[in-house]
């Protein structure tokens, strides 16, 4: 029985990958060197940094959308990611590029996400232009909190007190620029960018009929017409379309048919699942108690935790922002009534 060792796996890389691929034995490095691993290429390491890493267990207790969801099925913070990973190694396979970068990108690229999903996002962003004298509902203040560059944090700072994971380049520069109208790099960052669309457009809207927000009748009928009627379909329809457009392009990219079905699948879920009155009741709930415990660490920055407070180098709205942001749902729910909600009378 042979060994397969990293230098055999990268030999094979070499051999059997598109020559576009991102090849382990030719990245950039990481900001530390370290001696090579005897079984697993830098790619392979870095996924395992990151499934070990704390930051990645804290998001099976992190929200995706339903702050309040009753029942064992909705979405968290975790699930999306794996189902990122899944569609993204998946679409990584057929184009013959680098599976383990992808899974690499995909299990990191949420890491700097908030309790609450992105009403926590929100609420950071607002707190900080708060503290900072800058109009909340300013673009600016809007700038103040992303989850991708807090995502590169974790990696880079946060994690293993203030050493960070020391991932190679190309992981982190996925991780960063995989949402909105970056670009990343690597045509394997570029996957996971689109795969996170793909992911949350799809298991949000299963999640929203299972909460009895809509059903799949709702949906526009042509959006049904062009990725099908049910999400089986529609995941396979926007895979498929996005190997198939890929390979003939050259670059990672959807049919303007396909990626519009998508994009109007998106407004859609913004129109009639993310402001649909039973979620913004939780949003409003969740964006007083994170503005709640903002201002409270501000005024009390000595019960911020001493890692969070020299990681942050002096910085007191860094060290706050850095604490909260890491919390999940159900810690900052009981720290906000730890602090301001007082004990009922026993009798």
């Amino acid at each position: 029985m042979r060994v397969i060792d990293r230098e055999y796996q990268e030999e094979r890389e070499r051999r059997e990958l598109s020559p576009d691929a991102a090849g382990a034995a030719d990245t950039e490095g990481r900001e530390r060197s370290t001696d090579p691993d005897v079984l697993r290429t830098d790619y392979q390491r870095d996924r395992d940094k990151i499934l070990h890493s704390k930051s990645f267990r804290r998001l099976s207790h992190k929200t995706q959308v339903f702050l309040a969801s009753e029942g064992d099925h909705f979405r968290t913070r975790l699930t999306h990611t794996l189902e990122v990973a899944q569609i993204a190694r998946t679409i990584t396979r057929a184009l013959g590029l680098n599976e383990d970068l992808t899974e690499a990108i995909s299990l990191g690229h949420d890491l700097g996400h908030t309790p609450f999903g992105h009403t926590g996002e929100a609420a950071l962003s607002a707190s900080l232009a708060r503290h900072r004298g800058i109009d909340p509902a300013s673009p600016r203040a809007q700038a103040l909190y992303r989850h991708n560059e807090q995502s590169v944090r974790v990696v880079e700072r946060i994690e293993n007190g203030g050493a960070g994971l020391n991932l190679t380049a190309e992981v982190r520069d996925g991780i960063l620029n995989h949402t909105g109208n970056l670009r990343a790099e690597t045509l394997e960052g570029r996957i996971v960018g689109t795969a996170d669309r793909i992911a949350y457009v799809n298991h949000d809207i299963d999640d929203a009929i299972r909460a009895g927000i809509l059903s799949e009748a709702d949906l526009p009928e042509t959006t049904h017409r062009v990725l099908g009627a049910n999400h089986s379909a529609r995941i396979e329809r926007l895979v498929w379309d996005m190997v198939d457009t890929s390979a003939a392009t050259g670059d990672i990219a959807m049919s303007p048919e396909v990626w519009d079905a998508m994009m109007e699948l998106r407004s859609f879920l913004f129109a009639n699942v993310y402001t649909a009155p039973v979620v913004m009741a939780e949003v409003d709930k969740a964006t007083h108690l994170l503005s709640d415990l903002f201002d409270y660490y501000v005024e009390h920055i000595d019960e911020v935790p001493e890692d969070y407070r020299s990681i942050s180098e002096g910085d007191d709205l860094r060290a706050v922002t850095d604490y909260i942001a890491g919390m999940t749902d159900r810690y900052a729910t009981a720290t906000y009534q730890r602090l301001f909600i007082p004990h009922a009378l026993s009798y």
